[in-house]
Formats: structure tokens, C-alpha cells, sequence
């Protein structure tokens, strides 16, 4: 179905299909069991407590993010047992880490001996511990360490440190995205989890107990049955909604929850139209290569068949402005008609927003705050 049945709604809002994500919920759920493994998804990509808060019914470990703010508001929805998978620098934000460490389970991420010296001292001073993770680089030269010097200096410096413990190692493979094949996803998935067991195991020789070995991103897991023994946590974050690029990965648009609601408000051209959804509520990204490659600022939902096959996409966006240079389209149409619109990446297009309209099958069911949006620092 080309148009959308939510025309009661204004334009542009984020849907989000109860259904298909639900479904996505459960898979990923059954799939980590299935591994051995305990599941906490990073909830950057949806930024709501509500489904955070659903992840956990469904039999989540606890939950990831990204930032100290958004911990916060999760910790005020009631989410006890957090993980920010990033480092956590200043001791502004350390002070606020020690005071929502006193109420909820709380870990976050270290790569520098640095940091582990700061927190020593903000946490010493209200006789707190830290619970902290060593991030490890496995290629998509981002922040981890990246080499045993500088796990060395660490580890010199959380013997120094007696209100900082080192609890486990995680990594994010984040470069998978960009795999030019499923076997080649695959191999980067293995080489990760090696690279992260290695210093998981140099940190254990050292005297640290690690219990914790984190790792995982969603193309990984979509093409991976089995993970290396080891591996004791995973934190995919985009397939609860999934997008264009994770719908290119896996072949199929039926697993994407999230589309933006559009009006058409021009037809310029015979092979032009336009929708009132521009980059500030769609976004601008795409994906260059690999797998996850994206064509176009969206897909048009229903203008082809699951694989996208005889689809169109939009051409680009302006600030408030939706392009679609497409002559199909623009006969297909009346100007008022209503689109929606699956997202090239769904973790920033979430951020875009102040709530969510929850559906399924034509009724608008509930609007769903998204409590971490701007939450950045």
C-alpha cells in the first residue's frame, strides 16, 4: 500500500509499526538466548523508556546508551542496570556518574589511564565504586585501545585506583556496516570477537576477574548464529526498528518499524514531487558502501515490493523539503496524500523528534515519549 491510512495525523511524525517491532523485539530476544548470551541493547537507536522498558520485560540483561544524559532519564523511568558504552570524561559528568551510581546498577566505558585517575578522585570522595569496562578497538578506528602499552598504563592505574573496578571488556565492530558481503560480515565479527577476548584474557592475567566480555552491532548478529566461546554480553541497538541500510543488509524492508509520515505538498514538475519532510525530520545520512549501502535519503514505503525491487527513493532533502524525482510517483499521487517514508539510519532520525505515534494495522494506538532525545551530554 503506496499511501499511508494514518491521515488523521499531522506531518511530518515518526510511526512506529507496534508489529513489526514487537517482532524484532522477540527475535533478537530468542536469538541471544539461543547464543548463551545476555542481551542489552543500546537504546540510542529508539531513545524511549517505555521500549527500553519493554527490551527488559522481554528478558533484556539491562540497557545500553550512549551518553550520561540519557542514563539519567532512563535511571528516572525506572531502567536499573545501565551501561554507557562510551568514555566518560570530566568531572562534571564524573559527579553526575557518582550520583546515579548510588541508585541504579551503572557501568560505563574507560580506554586511558587518564580517566581512570579522574574518577578515582571524584568517586573517593563519596567513597563510591566505579564500575567500569576497557573498550577495545577492533577496526573501525574509533575510540578502545589499540594496543598493550596502553592496556599496561591502564591496568598501572586501576591498581592505583581502589574506588575504580574493572568489571569486563567490550568493543563495538562497527565497521561490519560497511562489509562488502554477508561471509565478509561474518569474518569481521569473528576477528572482533578475537581481538576482544585477547585483552580480555591479558586482563585476567594481570589479576582482574573481566566476568564481563561485550561485543556485538546489528549486521553482525543478523548474519551470526553462533558467537565465540567467551562472549558473554551482545548490544545490538538499530534492529528494534531497523532501516533502509539494516534492510539492505538483510534483504528486506519487512522488518523496518520506523517510517516518517509525510505530506505531498507540491507537484512542480511531471517528474517531481514534494513532501514536507526535510533533514530535520528525516535526516540527511547515508551509507557509502558494503552491505548497508543506501540509495538516495529514504525509501517510499510500499512503492516496491519487500526487497525494495521497483521502489523509489527519495533524491534529497532540504531543511523542510522532501525531493522525489519521480514520474511514477507524481501519477500516483494528489497533492494532500499522505507517504511514509523508511529512514536511511533511525538512530538520529529517533533524535529528531519529541514523541512517536505506536500503530498497527491503521489505528494510531499511543504516542510514545522519546525522553532521551538531546540528551547529549
Amino acid at each position: 500500500m503506496l499511501k499511508s491510512p494514518y491521515t488523521q495525523l499531522d506531518t511530518p511524525s515518526l510511526l512506529i509499526d507496534r508489529d513489526i517491532m514487537l517482532a524484532n523485539l522477540q527475535r533478537m530476544q530468542a536469538k541471544a538466548q539461543a547464543l548463551g548470551v545476555a542481551l542489552r541493547p543500546h537504546t540510542k537507536t529508539h531513545k524511549m523508556p517505555e521500549i527500553a522498558r519493554l527490551q527488559v520485560e522481554l528478558g533484556a540483561q539491562g540497557i545500553t546508551v550512549a551518553k550520561t544524559g540519557e542514563a539519567e532519564v532512563m535511571a528516572d523511568q525506572g531502567l536499573q542496570d545501565i551501561f554507557i558504552a562510551n568514555e566518560i570524561v570530566g568531572e562534571l559528568k564524573w559527579r553526575r556518574l557518582a550520583k546515579l551510581a548510588s541508585r541504579i546498577k551503572l557501568a560505563f566505558g574507560i580506554d586511558s589511564a587518564a580517566a581512570v585517575r579522574g574518577i578515582e578522585r571524584t568517586f573517593a570522595l563519596t567513597g563510591q565504586i566505579a564500575n567500569v569496562r576497557l573498550e577495545v578497538e577492533t577496526g573501525e578506528n574509533r575510540s578502545g585501545v589499540t594496543n598493550e602499552a596502553q592496556l599496561q598504563e591502564i591496568l598501572t592505574a586501576l591498581k592505583e585506583s581502589p574506588h575504580v573496578h574493572l568489571e569486563g571488556v567490550f568493543s563495538h565492530e562497527g565497521h561490519a556496516y560497511g562489509a562488502p558481503s554477508i561471509e565478509a560480515c561474518r569474518k569481521l565479527f569473528v576477528q572482533a570477537q578475537e581481538t576482544t577476548l585477547h585483552y580480555a584474557k591479558l586482563v585476567r592475567e594481570a589479576g582482574w576477574a573481566a566476568d564481563i566480555v561485550s561485543v556485538g552491532s546489528t549486521p553482525s548478529l543478523m548474519h551470526n548464529d553462533r558467537v565465540l566461546p567467551g562472549i558473554t554480553e551482545i548490544r545490538p541497538g538499530t534492529y528494534v526498528f531497523m532501516d533502509v541500510g539494516q534492510g539492505n543488509c538483510i534483504g528486506t524492508y519487512a522488518q523496518c518499524a520506523a517510517t516518517v509520515l509525510v505530506t505531498v505538498i507540491s507537484k512542480p514538475a511531471p517528474d517531481r514531487v514534494i513532501g514536507d519532510a526535510g533533514a530535520k525530520a528525516l535526516t540527511a545520512q547515508s551509507r557509502g558502501q558494503g552491505l548497508c549501502h543506501t540509495v538516495g535519503k529514504g525509501y517510499i514505503k510500499g512503492s516496491g515490493d519487500a526487497k525494495g525491487q521497483g521502489g523509489i527513493y527519495v533524491d534529497n532533502v532540504y531543511d523542510e523539503h522532501t525531493i522525489i524525482n519521480s514520474a511514477k510517483l507524481h501519477d500516483l499521487v494528489e497533492i494532500g496524500d499522505k507517504l511514509e517514508i523508511i529512514p536511511n539510519h533511525i538512530c538520529p532520525c529517533c533524535n529528531l523528534y519529541d514523541q512517536a505515534y505506536l500503530v498497527s494495522q491503521g489505528q494510531v494506538l499511543k504516542t510514545l515519549d522519546i525522553a532521551c532525545r538531546g540528551k547529549l551530554q
